[in-house]
């Protein structure tokens, strides 16, 4: 995966967004959803003590609280995933998603029986500048199901955060506190709902993500 030129900031918020080489899916069943998380998780750590692959039950169940980032919101659609993340640790959410990324793909690729890169390179990362702009990207992040028609209600996907920010799922992934102060998780799901029909326009949105057609 290419290095960026420029490095992301410690303490800042970034969204963080890639897709699958040639545009093809690189998740095409629960299992490899399941695994993608698992490794993030994982990797969020410093200092992993060995590869994700070759860490047993003992291993995962003690991860060090030293992290990388610190994950605020996440969807992982069939061709393309996106985070919100707080940079927490130099250089840290490129070395998180350079270990996330190789360790993926070569699960992936063992499982398929492929070879090669699975994902575009480099990653995208946009720097969030208000709590406005953060509080959008969210929703923006977690509506991507409902655009993309996967679901026609966002309770029924569940490879997001967005079951823990309404409260039905105990995410432990994701730190939330910044969304907390400046809406009630209580009111964050009316707020995604209120854009529903409008974010199936989202052709129209062009400073929030990349174009998947490019």
């Amino acid at each position: 995966m290419p290095y960026r030129i420029t490095p992301l900031v410690n303490d800042q918020v970034y969204h963080v967004f890639n897709r699958g080489v040639e545009k093809r899916n690189v998740f095409t069943d629960n299992r490899e959803y399941a695994r993608f998380l698992e490794a993030v998780q994982y990797y969020q750590q410093i200092s992993p003590q060995v590869k994700f692959s070759k860490a047993d039950k003992d291993i995962k169940e003690k991860l060090s609280d030293k992290k990388l980032v610190e994950i605020i919101a996440y969807c992982l659609m069939p061709n393309h995933f996106h985070f919100l993340f707080k940079q927490i640790s130099d250089n840290g959410i490129s070395t998180f998603i350079r270990r996330l990324i190789n360790s993926y793909t070569r699960y992936f690729n063992t499982k398929n029986e492929r070879v090669g890169s699975l994902f575009q390179g480099p990653f995208k990362a946009i720097r969030i500048e208000s709590d406005e702009q953060l509080l959008h990207t969210t929703r923006y992040i977690h509506l991507n199901p409902l655009v993309g028609y996967l679901v026609k209600d966002l309770r029924n996907f569940k490879w997001s955060s967005y079951l823990g920010y309404i409260g039905l799922e105990d995410n432990k992934l994701c730190k939330r506190k910044e969304i907390e102060q400046l809406i009630s998780l209580k009111d964050y799901e009316r707020f995604v709902k209120d854009q529903e029909d409008y974010a199936k326009q989202l052709a129209n949105i062009k400073h929030l993500t990349f174009d998947l057609e490019k």
